[in-house]
């Protein structure tokens, strides 16, 4: 990633005012901008929380207890980033070296496009939605499975969690799907995914059928 490591917006100290924030947010429509001092990370404000603030002659020291916390390792992977995107909210990270020094931004944009061009977004394959009770869950075990039966894993995910069931996105290459799905079954795992001449739904509907023409004798 260290391909897309920015350093066009140029990070703020404690001492700017309220209005030059106000106008680096204006500028590069980012939700956060980050704060430094002698090249360390304080954190960064949100654009939300600076432009509720009417005083804008105010330095931001005033307001530091406004800062959040996050940051991204240079090294940090493509679905790490997507992390800490999400969960702070944000289109912009702020980007440490080995020795905790702001080195950069990672914007979300150019981290969606690396995403998007991975082998496991643009390879020809199956999407197969696979749920399992959340104790008996196993990856290795579905990772077993769909080897055994001749497929090839591009990548999975939890995408759903409860309590009591663990919902599994898996992306996968293999011209017997309909294999792989009824392996998963005997091992008990519910197919939730839709799929086109799936023979274990093609023969309930056979069966369904045949039972309301009986019944309609």
């Amino acid at each position: 990633m260290n391909d897309y490591l920015l350093d066009q917006i140029k990070p703020l100290r404690l001492k700017d005012t309220i209005k030059s924030a106000q106008k680096v947010l204006r500028n590069n429509h980012i939700t956060h901008f980050p704060i430094i001092e002698n090249n360390k990370l304080l954190g960064s404000f949100a654009e939300d929380d600076i432009q509720t603030i009417e005083n804008n002659d105010e330095e931001l020291v005033e307001h530091a207890h406004l800062l959040n916390s996050f940051f991204a390792d240079e090294k940090a992977t493509v679905l790490e980033l997507l992390k800490i995107f999400a969960d702070n909210d944000t289109n912009i990270i702020p980007v440490l070296n080995e020795a905790k020094d702001y080195i950069g931004y990672f914007d979300l944009r150019d981290v969606l496009d690396v995403f998007s061009t991975s082998p496991f977004m643009v390879e020809e394959s199956e999407t197969l939605i696979i749920e399992k009770l959340r104790n008996d869950y196993s990856m290795s075990q579905v990772v077993q499975i769909i080897e055994a039966s001749g497929g090839q894993l591009l990548g999975l995910y939890i995408s759903e969690k409860n309590l009591d069931h663990v919902q599994v996105t898996i992306k996968v290459i293999s011209e017997e799907i309909n294999e792989i799905m009824q392996t998963f079954r005997r091992y008990d795992y519910k197919i939730i995914s839709m799929h086109e001449n799936d023979i274990y739904l093609e023969d309930l509907k056979s069966r369904s059928e045949y039972l309301q023409k009986y019944l309609e004798m």
